[in-house]
């Protein structure tokens, strides 16, 4: 599901509604959607290595881009992070298979 309305502010949430659709969609991964929405919310990530200190399996990519694994990476979730104004803007979540359709370097 490729996004592009969700922006996430670290410590100030501006939009759920494409998470919530997605768990609509794919119910087992509501609770872990929850989680890292909650603790999205809550971070203060300066630098990938914070994000890494907390999340050890995140995979760290070029343009600001961070995927996460959600539920045991049955999921992935994209991001683009604006490090200085704390901003996280969600460009993709999907299925594994759904995930390697794409490049996540550039969407």
């Amino acid at each position: 599901m490729r996004t592009k309305d969700l922006l996430l502010k670290m410590n100030r949430i501006l939009s759920k509604r494409t998470l919530r659709e997605f768990w609509e969609k794919y119910p087992d991964s509501k609770s872990y959607i929850e989680t890292w929405y909650d603790v999205v919310n809550k971070a203060e990530w300066k630098t990938p290595n914070d994000i890494k200190e907390y999340y050890a399996t995140v995979t760290i990519l070029k343009n600001a881009r961070v995927v996460f694994n959600i539920k045991g990476n049955d999921y992935r979730l994209i991001a683009k992070i604006n490090y200085e104004r704390q901003w996280l803007f969600i460009r993709f979540i999907g299925t594994h298979k759904e995930y390697d359709k794409i490049d996540a370097n550039t969407i």
